[in-house]
């Protein structure tokens, strides 16, 4: 996928993934293949406010837990 020797290391619901250096929160998502507008996200033990996603950029050791929104009747 990428050069393992540029990538920083997170835990993404509870894996380990690796991802490019400043990698921004809403970039994250698409590489994980999900889709930004139907998530929540705990960003580090915080729920993390979709008003600040786009200026979240990603380090080596963070935590995220990602929630999927589910739909239906």
């Amino acid at each position: 996928m990428y050069n393992t020797k540029t990538q920083i290391t997170l835990l993404f619901n509870g894996e380990s993934r690796t991802c490019p250096p400043h990698t921004k929160l809403p970039q994250l998502l698409e590489l994980m293949g999900l889709n930004p507008r139907l998530v929540a996200v705990e960003y580090n033990g915080e729920i993390l406010h979709r008003q600040f996603w786009s200026e979240t950029e990603m380090h080596s050791g963070d935590r995220l837990e990602i929630v999927t929104i589910v739909g239906g009747g």
